[in-house]
């Protein structure tokens, strides 16, 4: 796990601990960092690392983030289901409401989240 650069809060999961990594394969996080560190900088607070699914992803698609469609240009070969990635809270939350919210893994989602997301909602996600 890198350290904490400028701007970021501390790397913390939601359970206190050490904030593991998310994903290196697709690289995630809003520091590209692989973990689902935020800051000041991140007014998405894409703090949440979830598994993806052909069902979130086409929710997302449907609510104008599209995050299956490569995009070389950005250097994103776009997700499927089974990768892991840093979403925004309140999007997990809002899928949360609409029935398709994907797993997460506590262990590499950010404590910053529980600001936005109850703990009681994330563990009715969790992965094994």
């Amino acid at each position: 796990m890198p350290d904490t650069t400028p701007g970021q809060l501390p790397a913390l999961n939601v359970h206190g601990d050490a904030l593991a990594s998310c994903s290196n394969d697709p690289l995630t996080g809003f520091f590209r960092d692989g973990c689902c560190n935020t800051g000041a900088m991140d007014g998405g607070v894409h703090t949440v690392c979830a598994v993806m699914t052909s069902e979130f992803l086409a929710y997302s698609k449907y609510l104008g983030n599209d995050l299956s469609t490569p995009r070389p240009e950005y250097g994103f070969a776009g997700l499927k289901p089974g990768d892991k990635w840093c979403l925004c809270a309140a999007r997990f939350l809002q899928a949360h409401e609409e029935d398709c919210a994907p797993q997460v893994d506590l262990s590499a989602t950010h404590q910053r989240t529980l600001d936005i997301v109850p703990m009681d909602i994330l563990t009715l996600y969790v992965t094994d």
